[in-house]
């Protein structure tokens, strides 16, 4: 996982009317804490910030006058109309550092013949990993399943260095039979259109 690095500005003024001119001025609002340090109130240029943004768990290097500190997102707040980045919590990270984050699961492959379904019932993983290293997704295969077949946690083969935090049973991924409409819903309308 590479770094993008980001230029951050110390904030000094706060409240509603400050973080508006902040954003007008194409920045956001962020709040940098970790490691028992007193959080730290800057503003990253907002174009940049949400491009970094499209990749999930991003490693970000701030340059905060003149000092660089790690950082992965953990809060991303969006105007809920617009969708333009309102404000950002950033936790501090370090070389070597474990972190618990969530990965997106990804599917591959093609079910059985017939009319199957995937259902999604965690469409991501707590896992623990390297801070330097988190990985975008995991990808799992569900080549040549049918109904009844599920994937559990534990099934799913995660990138070394990184461990399971999500309860090992729980069920990531089931296949469903698809149902097919009842004949006598078509047969009750056809009566109600003759008489």
């Amino acid at each position: 996982m590479s770094e993008i690095k980001l230029a951050a500005a110390v904030r000094t003024e706060f409240g509603k009317g400050a973080a508006r001119a902040v954003r007008r001025d194409g920045r956001v609002p962020a709040v940098v804490y970790g490691h028992g340090a007193e959080p730290a109130h800057v503003t990253l240029p907002a174009h940049d910030l949400a491009l970094a943004l499209r990749t999930p768990n991003v490693l970000l290097a701030l340059d905060v006058d003149g000092k660089s500190e790690l950082a992965i997102p953990k809060a991303v707040q969006r105007d809920a109309i617009k969708g333009f980045l309102v404000h950002v919590d950033l936790l501090l990270v370090r070389r070597g550092e474990k972190v618990t984050v969530e990965v997106v699961v990804e599917t591959e492959g093609d079910l059985a013949p017939g009319s199957f379904l995937v259902e999604n019932v965690l469409n991501t993983l707590s896992v623990e990993t390297e801070a330097t290293h988190i990985p975008t997704s995991v990808t799992v295969s569900i080549e040549g399943l049918e109904a009844g077949n599920s994937i559990l946690a534990k099934d799913i083969e995660l990138p070394s260095g990184t461990t399971l935090v999500t309860d090992p049973d729980a069920v990531v991924i089931q296949i469903l039979a698809a149902q097919a409409e009842e004949p006598a819903a078509e047969g009750a309308e056809t009566e109600g259109a003759e008489a």
